[in-house]
This record gives C-alpha cells, sequence and structure tokens, in this order.
C-alpha cells in the first residue's frame, strides 16, 4: 500500500499542487483546510507522513505538531511562509523533521518527505501494485501482463507507466482527462488531445501484449481500467 500524506493546508490552490505531484510519485493523499481537521483525520487515518502549514484556522500548526508529537512519532514537515530563524527553531523544538519555507518548489517537498520517510525507516510506496493480469513494480518502473503462467514485459515511457499506475491504483474508476493531467502530468500545459495520445499508445502495447479490452474510453468522461481488483 502507498504511503499516505497528510496535507494540512487552509490554501486549497497550494494544496492541490501539492497533492498532484506526490500522487504523481507514487504516494495517496488526503487534504485537511484547518488544524482541527487534520488532527481528526490524523487519528483516523494514521498517515505515515504529515505536511502542516502554520497559519491554519481553528488549530494553528504549531497546536497540529505539538499534538502529533504526544500522539507518537507521525514524521511532520512544517510548510509554512514564517521564514525567520525563530520560527524555523520552534518548529524543530516542538519535533518537526524538516521545515520549507514558501514559496516552495513541489519536486523539492516531495523530495524531502521521501527523504524523512527513509530515515524514519519506511518506504514512500508500496513496490508492487497487481490488479487482474497486470504487475506494475514501483521501484523499477517495470510493467508485465502475466497470462497462463507467462510473463509478457511492457515497453512502455515514463508518463505511459505513471497513467497506467495512476488508473490501476483505482481499478474500474473513470477518471476525466484532467484529472489524468494533474495527477501524471502537474505543472504540464498537456491537453485532452495529448492525453488522448499517451493512452492510444499505451493500449496498442497493452493490447501487443495480451491486454485486450484493458483500457476502456469512457464517453464524454475519460477512461478507466477494466479489470478485477
Amino acid at each position: 500500500m502507498a504511503a499516505l500524506v497528510l496535507i494540512a493546508e487552509d490554501d486549497v490552490q497550494i494544496a492541490e499542487i501539492l497533492q498532484a505531484y506526490l500522487i504523481r510519485e507514487g504516494f495517496r493523499t488526503v487534504h485537511a483546510r484547518d488544524g482541527k481537521v487534520a488532527l481528526d483525520l490524523h487519528r483516523s487515518l494514521k498517515p505515515d507522513i504529515v505536511l502542516a502549514d502554520v497559519t491554519m484556522p481553528r488549530l494553528d500548526g504549531w497546536e497540529v505538531l505539538a499534538e502529533i508529537q504526544r500522539r507518537g512519532h507521525t514524521p511532520v514537515i512544517m510548510i509554512t511562509a514564517l521564514d525567520q530563524d525563530v520560527d524555523r527553531l520552534q518548529a524543530l523544538r516542538i519535533g518537526a523533521d524538516d521545515y520549507i519555507v514558501k514559496p516552495f518548489n513541489p519536486i523539492e517537498v516531495v523530495a524531502r518527505a521521501k527523504a524523512v520517510l527513509r530515515r524514519a525507516g519506511l518506504s514512500q510506496a508500496g513496490p508492487m501494485i497487481r490488479v487482474g493480469d497486470l504487475t506494475l513494480d514501483l521501484d523499477s518502473y517495470q510493467a508485465r501482463i502475466e497470462k497462463d503462467g507467462v510473463a509478457t514485459p511492457l515497453s512502455l515511457t515514463l508518463t505511459e507507466f505513471r497513467l497506467l499506475v495512476h488508473l490501476a491504483r483505482t481499478p474500474s474508476k473513470a477518471f476525466t482527462r484532467g484529472e489524468l493531467v494533474d495527477a501524471c502530468l502537474p505543472g504540464s500545459d498537456a491537453l485532452d488531445r495529448t492525453v488522448d495520445s499517451h493512452l492510444s499508445k499505451l493500449r496498442k502495447k497493452l493490447e501487443q501484449s495480451g491486454g485486450e479490452g484493458m483500457l476502456v474510453s469512457i464517453r464524454g468522461i475519460g477512461y478507466r481500467l477494466a479489470v478485477e481488483p
């Protein structure tokens, strides 16, 4: 199972950017718009890592960090516009594992989240996804279709692999083209026809390897993976 990241951030746009980049790298995410909801989700979902803003409604990031530390050892990265040394020192004193100042590069946030998880002895994602005849190795970026004891590898581009992983995480769910762009091509100027082109090539590769009917177009919506979990 992929690692779960709790994003405690009242700015919806920032949260959506972080979610897009994290999902693209194999994480699961959940978003809380205030500190109270963040602590409720932390208790119920037990995330593997928390990304927390400081200036949030109801409970601020310091209160969230302190309570998470009281409950156990969930790693926490503070992400905030507060750039003074005193703020950084306060975060570390309370128990934060890292401190990132806004504005930030989301790629750097993901890299630092992975580093914190490694230091905590955790993995950012489970190494394998298996749905139906399809197996995806998230560590080696390899995909294969296994039928009747015979494994046929798929030669995929990085974008094709990311699209297939995203579809396979929720088999039978129909994804819009916009959702696939946000999850697999964030920060790009990709259009619907770009997604269609990638998925057309992916479908052809699946069919050539024995995955006929695996990738389905949903008229007026987008695409889904037609396999049993």
